[in-house]
């Protein structure tokens, strides 16, 4: 490569062999960044995504095996929201999780089906959907939904880069509500407005 080889270029390619299923070349990515102590969290849960999508449960118990005896520690998952000019933490309620099913009903009914294959344990089918339907992004849009205007604009602020289930609701959402919705992640940020993304379904 004629450019630097730093640890953002082999995440992103890490990234692409997780996106198009690649499992050999993403340990090839993966264990070169190790080898040359480029690895952060996001490595190893690249790697362990990419074993889940594949089925390889024995993976990603070796590579939380890995994270466990080397101190690297998962970053949780959290959402704020703007509302009114004000940056919202919150903790889901009642009228959020109403929200939370009310959006379930609108995206199934335009064909969306749950991306399962991005949980990343060994679980039915069930708890897989009902483990993607809490994510801290959707809270942060079910809660946008019900403390903001019809039309009103939703922002929404990942720590973590945000699932490809989550991505695929956010479109439909701002399809079905006729609302932009814009949303920044660890990688970038996501501009939806009528069913469609600003990164092309590529990040």
């Amino acid at each position: 490569m004629e450019v630097e080889q730093d640890a953002v270029l082999w995440g992103a390619l890490l990234g692409a062999c997780k996106i198009h299923g690649n499992v050999a070349l993403g340990e090839e990515i993966a264990g070169l960044m190790m080898r040359q102590n480029l690895e952060n969290s996001g490595t190893y849960v690249l790697l362990s995504n990419l074993y889940a999508k594949a089925n390889n449960w024995e993976g990603v118990a070796k590579v939380r095996t890995m994270m466990r005896d080397g101190g690297v520690e998962k970053e949780h998952g959290c959402s704020s929201i703007e509302v009114n000019n004000r940056v919202h933490e919150f903790v889901a309620s009642n009228d959020i999780h109403m929200m939370l099913e009310k959006m379930n009903v609108w995206v199934k009914a335009q064909g969306h089906t749950p991306r399962t294959d991005t949980v990343l344990h060994d679980l039915g089918e069930e708890e897989k959907e009902k483990s993607l339907g809490v994510h801290s992004e959707k809270l942060a849009m079910a809660f946008g939904l019900i403390s903001t205007e019809p039309g009103a604009t939703i922002r929404i602020v990942k720590n973590l880069r945000v699932c490809s289930d989550c991505h695929d609701v956010m479109k439909l959402v701002s399809k079905i509500t006729r609302r932009a919705i814009v949303m920044r992640d660890r990688n970038r940020f996501h501009h939806f407005n009528n069913g469609s993304c600003s990164c092309g379904d590529y990040w």
